[in-house]
């Protein structure tokens, strides 16, 4: 398993999540994107973290593993309103580039999109290629 697929460096905003994560052996982005709704319910019971924020990491594990890239780059998609490779695949490169550029813009960083055409374009066509398959971190 290469070093991409190991939980680490998420945003402050998770620290309660990756405590439970890491304490429940759920060290991978594999292993996070195989529990289901009922076990993040378990998990959370009984501690600080909530179900909502361990649904958005798992939306982040699978555009990790499905679409092979980086957590910033995932995050922005699932922060964009994309959740799926479905969803995806049914935009041109300029509208996803105007999804996500519409996201940052509204976070007001000023710095240049992560999301460029030639990207977008890859992202697309990677997401039609696994629309069928089971996801798979690499």
């Amino acid at each position: 398993m290469s070093n991409k697929s190991f939980l680490k460096d998420l945003p402050k905003s998770f620290y309660q999540e990756e405590k439970i994560l890491i304490s429940n052996n759920i060290k991978t982005w594999d292993s996070l994107l195989s529990i289901s709704d009922e076990e993040i319910n378990n998990l959370i019971y009984g501690s600080l973290g909530s179900v909502r924020n361990l649904k958005r990491l798992k939306c982040i594990a699978y555009f990790i593993c499905t679409l092979d890239i980086q957590l910033n780059e995932a995050a922005l998609l699932m922060h964009s309103g994309l959740i799926s490779n479905k969803a995806i695949s049914r935009l041109t490169p300029q509208e996803l580039v105007q999804k996500t550029g519409r996201f940052e813009r509204t976070l007001r960083t000023g710095r240049i999109p992560i999301i460029d055409l030639k990207k977008a374009h890859f992202l697309i066509e990677k997401a039609k290629k696994n629309l069928f398959n089971v996801p798979k971190c690499h």
